[in-house]
């Protein structure tokens, strides 16, 4: 059965005292509705209406959500497991991390950019894109675990066959994770971002303790097996079976990706280079300072990436909108800095000077190693602001080459520094690396802000 769409308002009905919303022209009491429109009406009630803000807000959400829930995941890993088991499995989770991203081959960016005007091509667009990631993330995985005892020996304890096989499962299944949100995105259906998330991080933490009442020494890599496992089958069949479907009907145009291997080989070759700067910090630290180390910078990394996370995901909301209307992209883009700005200055601000008492939830160890590390990264953010969002409006206006710039001097700068600052300076120097790095990029592009920001729509790639 298909439901008619719901219009962007509800109301009080004066008669019968209850809730109705508008239909097509006509009203539909709540009795009436289905839990997906229930869903749907009370999302426009409370956030914008415009829905470059109420999908980038449902999308900031999702990153908030799924980091408060990670963070009681460690939190609870960090009291059921040693130091040094936290700080390997964390490690061995980054690299997980940065092998999904290099075998999704940046198909996630790639969805978000051509499903908004895919019309009936969407659903085959997903599946391809699912297909050609999973088998590509798994091959990588598996070549990295044949490299384990020269790049990385002390995540030896990968390569015993039920944890490399949970290994490479966790990296294909993860490729595809991080797809759907892209996916989900696309379709305009950021609720159900938030909803796989906190899915994802419920069955995660219920798993952990399972795990740990176990005595299992990769009960934490289990864990994550486990979750992504389920996540996948309840998001996919929301995706597939009901968001697409209707994605399909209201769309007013079907376009095949237009030159689309150039776009999506320019693009991944740029988001490798960003999610390195991410993901091979973390081992960094472990070959340089140990697993304890490891384990306060990788804690208060968790924390501070989470507002990287949302000037990324607010960024997607952006292209999704643009992609749409493109002649108010440069519209677009200033309102959702000045909102962006707003929005993490305050975040900023709470992070940095809470610094030690989140910190402290981790442990004791953990708020006096990490608090100025953790302090360091928050402030980055605000750079980083700028940053991400002039990638997104290059990857908006297929302007792939500045891009891709940027984030190859992003990760050369990034590990540089920390290679340099970690002897002397311990994990503090990977904070200083991140604030350093972000400063040096964000100011040349406020000065010349009109250069990336009212740039024609000539392509690149």
């Amino acid at each position: 059965m298909t439901y008619p769409r719901i219009a962007r308002h509800a109301r009080r009905s004066p008669a019968a005292g209850t809730t109705v919303a508008f239909v097509d022209g006509r009203t539909l009491p709540a009795a009436h509705r289905s839990v997906g429109q229930v869903v749907r009406s009370g999302v426009t009630a409370v956030f914008p209406r415009d829905p470059l803000l109420r999908n980038g807000h449902l999308l900031a959400i999702s990153s908030l959500v799924s980091a408060a829930l990670g963070s009681l995941f460690w939190v609870l890993a960090t009291r059921w497991y040693d130091d040094e088991v936290v700080g390997l499995s964390y490690s061995a989770l980054s690299m997980t991390l940065l092998l999904a991203n290099i075998g999704q081959l940046n198909l996630s960016d790639f969805l978000v950019r051509f499903v908004p005007s895919a019309g009936h091509h969407t659903r085959r667009l997903i599946l391809l894109c699912y297909t050609v990631s999973a088998v590509m993330s798994a091959l990588a995985a598996f070549c990295f675990l044949l490299l384990v005892p020269k790049v990385a020996p002390g995540l030896d304890f990968l390569l015993t066959p039920v944890t490399a096989v949970c290994f490479i499962t966790a990296t294909a299944g993860y490729a595809v994770f991080v797809m759907q949100d892209g996916a989900l995105t696309a379709v305009r259906r950021p609720g159900w971002v938030v909803g796989e998330n906190v899915i994802f991080a419920c069955v995660k933490i219920g798993l952990l303790g399972m795990g740990a009442a176990m005595a299992l020494f990769s009960g934490i890599l289990l864990s994550w097996v486990g979750a992504l496992a389920v996540s996948l089958l309840v998001a996919n069949f929301v995706l597939l079976r009901r968001a697409v479907p209707e994605h399909v009907r209201v769309s007013t145009q079907a376009k095949r990706p237009d030159r689309a291997l150039r776009y999506a080989a320019a693009d991944y070759f740029g988001s490798l280079f960003r999610m390195a700067a991410y993901t091979v910090v973390p081992l960094m630290v472990l070959n340089a300072l140990g697993a304890e180390q490891s384990a306060y910078f990788s804690l208060a990394w968790i924390v501070g990436y989470v507002l990287y996370l949302v000037a990324r995901n607010l960024g997607s909301s952006l292209v999704v909108e643009a992609v749409s209307n493109p002649e108010r992209l440069v519209e677009h883009t200033v309102r959702m800095l000045r909102h962006t700005g707003l929005l993490l200055g305050a975040g900023i601000v709470f992070v940095a000077a809470l610094a030690p008492q989140i910190l402290w939830f981790f442990g004791p160890g953990y708020a006096e190693n990490g608090t100025t590390l953790l302090r360091l990264l928050a402030l980055s953010a605000l750079p980083n602001i700028v940053v991400s969002l002039a990638i997104d409006v290059w990857r908006a206006r297929r302007r792939l080459r500045w891009a891709v710039g940027v984030q190859i001097a992003m990760c050369v700068m990034v590990l540089g520094l920390t290679k340099m600052l970690l002897p002397t300076m311990g994990i503090t120097g990977a904070g200083v690396a991140w604030l350093v790095t972000m400063c040096v990029l964000a100011t040349p592009l406020l000065i010349w802000r009109n250069r990336w920001l009212t740039t024609g729509t000539g392509r690149s790639s």
